[in-house]
């Protein structure tokens, strides 16, 4: 139950929320959010940051990145156009709001990844089936591939109009050796990732944590510096596009339960074992 001052902190925030989503597109800096509830910029970007996980300037990038993209999925809307309606001052800020929160350009985006050439492969781990797919810069997706058919409309679904070349690379080779208990090969696993910035920030939490090692969500919120935004850290471990490599699985509940997993709890337990299983195969070799 929140306290009184815990009450006044979350109707502040909520009213700066409030006054962002009306006034995003005048792109308002700290001093004039802070100053429309009352606090000094210097305690509102800490209270803000504190309850919504990540700062004033980045909630405003969110909100204009995704009126941009609806704007974007207009055929006729220029990236001009574009950038003028969400209050942009031209379209170099929205090509780096764009490269900055998604990992691709306007252009990009609206052509859905066309300019993309994606391979991709299946292949049998100690877990069933899985699909691997990659760009020239590295892995951009995998997944337990239970429905080939399925596995591959996902990925489609990933970068729709990509061109795509079923083929085994050596960036998809590197990267099945960490089923193949090769550890010395990790360092030449390539990824190439797009997300918001908080979410990499997550993805990046979670490739520290060692192998046959767990984590709880609010633990992670604690690495990445935001202890209050457990459910935004659990909104990007489920939107891990990397499975295993990014190790999603090794994050479970504070009560110590397995909890869900994209690909299904049971085999979120097999892989916790087998992977306790290799740690201890190594330490008493």
């Amino acid at each position: 139950m929140m306290n009184t001052q815990e009450t006044i902190n979350y109707n502040r925030i909520a009213e700066a929320i409030n006054y962002i989503k009306l006034n995003f597109k005048d792109q308002p800096d700290l001093d004039q959010v802070a100053e429309k509830i009352n606090l000094s910029p210097f305690h509102f970007q800490r209270l803000f940051t504190d309850w919504a996980g990540i700062s004033p300037k980045k909630f405003i990038q969110y909100l204009s990145l995704e009126y941009a993209k609806g704007i974007l999925k207009e055929k006729n809307a220029t990236l001009f156009d574009t950038a003028y309606e969400t209050g942009l001052s031209g379209t170099g800020r929205l090509h780096d709001l764009f490269i900055n929160l998604v990992g691709m350009t306007p252009a990009e985006y609206k052509n859905g990844g066309a300019a993309l050439n994606i391979n991709y492969s299946f292949a049998e781990s100690p877990f069933g089936n899985i699909i691997v797919a990659s760009t020239p810069k590295g892995i951009c997706y995998m997944a337990f591939a239970d429905d080939r058919n399925e596995a591959f409309e996902l990925l489609q679904q990933q970068f729709p109009n990509a061109t795509y070349n079923q083929v085994t690379d050596t960036l998809q080779q590197n990267a099945l050796f960490i089923f193949q208990k090769d550890w010395s090969q990790l360092s030449t696993i390539k990824l190439h990732l797009k997300g918001t910035d908080f979410q990499l920030k997550v993805w990046e939490a979670l490739l520290k944590i060692p192998m046959g090692g767990l984590s709880t969500y609010s633990a992670i919120a604690q690495k990445i510096e935001s202890p209050l935004a457990n459910r935004a850290v659990g909104s990007a471990v489920g939107d891990n596009p990397v499975a295993f490599l990014i190790p999603c699985h090794r994050v479970i509940k504070s009560t110590g339960e397995i909890g869900q997993y994209h690909w299904g709890s049971t085999r979120k337990s097999a892989i916790i074992g087998w992977e306790a299983a290799q740690v201890d195969l190594i330490k008493s070799a």
